[in-house]
């Protein structure tokens, strides 16, 4: 069997290819901070989970607020700073992150004020929601990079000096207090749809996703897909679509798909004789499908249901989404068929393969995500589908002493 690469070997080529993952690695003060930051974060998306949310412009500030406070203390300003090795938290990465949390905080001091002003804010609001945009400006160009800051930014330019463009691109335009006022102080701008399904259902299941590797689904997964398709013809480019397939159902992130499972799958495929392009081409392949895989889907899925509305549920969404996933994943499934028949390329063999009964005794780690499946169908909540598969995560990880989870263990999910 070829070996998988370890977890700190991911992690570095995930910090080298994915924005999101280059992160500091912060000790002392600083690290205690923000891990108390993340773990508050996730004990107030778990509250509302089981209480139930509270007013729209609460519940969305108060994430964003801890998004942007915990993003100034994780992401360095510059890429050079992340390859240089500079963990330390600089004084004005200090003053930004008390900032972020600053502007999330009032929305809830000012609550009945801001909502009974009845549109109109006031001077310390006017400042308060301008640094809000920008804080939230800078944290995206950190957190996700450059390009999608820039449009951003043109369209709120766009609002702003509309009215000096031609043609149908003309508009009334708008003042710099009334683009302050609808993008922080209304649920139309920052504190609109994307926030709403991020402070609700995405950030749920990105927190079961982490709770399902702990229990050891991930390395499970390739173990699974390995013992169906290992001894086929090309076994191991099959491995790594299957693989894929079921890391999507965990998982919308194509990166973190191809680092988790095509850390083992490409040098497999390389070593029984594919060619490296084909190989990587495979895998990069299989885990963008990924996002399409049911019931944890990318993003987008949350978004549709919100923005199509009119009943739809995500188990709607999820449901259209099965068939072109199954689609997607034959098709690469039999062009790679015939290119391992073109090239006469063998199967694993017995000797490569895992024991069969061993992998399927651990059958049952696959429950938590069967759970979300029968959860969503049964009509519950997403919000509550994710709650109780997180539970489940728990107890299923009890069944194996290496992936038992203690309260460490589940502070550190």
């Amino acid at each position: 069997m070829t070996e998988q690469l370890s977890e700190k070997d991911q992690q570095e080529l995930l910090e080298k290819y994915d924005p999101e993952a280059g992160t500091r690695k912060l000790k002392g003060l600083t690290g205690v901070i923000a891990f108390v930051g993340l773990l508050a974060f996730s004990l107030f998306q778990l509250y509302t989970a089981i209480f139930g949310v509270f007013p729209a412009q609460i519940q969305r500030s108060v994430h964003l607020g801890f998004a942007l406070g915990l993003i100034f203390l994780l992401f360095p300003a510059t890429k050079g700073l992340r390859k240089t090795g500079k963990f330390k938290v600089a004084w004005y990465d200090a003053i930004l992150a008390v900032l972020g949390a600053g502007v999330g905080a009032y929305w809830v001091a000012n609550y009945e004020t801001i909502v009974g002003g009845i549109g109109l804010i006031t001077e310390t609001d006017f400042y308060v929601g301008l640094l809000a945009v920008l804080l939230v400006l800078e944290a995206t160009r950190r957190a996700v990079g450059l390009p999608i800051t820039i449009i951003a930014g043109l369209f709120l330019l766009y609002g702003l000096y509309g009215s000096y463009l031609p043609g149908f691109l003309s508009h009334n335009g708008l003042t710099l207090e009334r683009l302050v006022q609808t993008m922080y102080f209304t649920t139309e701008g920052i504190l609109g749809t994307p926030l709403a399904v991020s402070s609700t259902f995405i950030f749920l299941f990105i927190l079961f996703g982490s709770f399902l590797v702990r229990t050891g689904v991930g390395q499970y997964f390739n173990d699974l897909a390995v013992a169906i398709a290992g001894r086929s013809t090309g076994g191991p480019a099959k491995v790594a679509i299957f693989s894929s397939a079921l890391q999507g159902t965990i998982s919308g992130s194509s990166v973190a798909n191809v680092v988790t499972s095509g850390s083992f799958t490409i040098p497999m495929m390389k070593k029984l004789g594919y060619k490296k392009e084909f190989a990587g081409a495979v895998e990069a392949s299989a885990s963008t499908g990924g996002q399409l895989m049911p019931p944890i889907m990318g993003a987008a899925a949350f978004l549709m249901v919100e923005f199509i509305g009119g009943g739809i549920t995500y188990w709607d969404i999820a449901k259209a989404a099965m068939i072109p996933a199954v689609l997607y994943f034959t098709g690469i499934w039999i062009m790679t068929h015939f290119e391992a028949k073109r090239l006469g390329l063998r199967g694993l063999t017995k000797e490569e393969m895992p024991n069969r009964k061993e992998v399927f005794k651990k059958i049952y780690l696959l429950l938590p995500i069967v759970s979300v499946v029968f959860l969503l169908m049964s009509g519950i909540t997403v919000m509550h589908a994710a709650l109780y598969s997180i539970v489940l995560a728990i107890l299923v990880g009890l069944f194996n002493r290496e992936t038992r989870m203690g309260l460490k263990g589940i502070v550190l999910a």
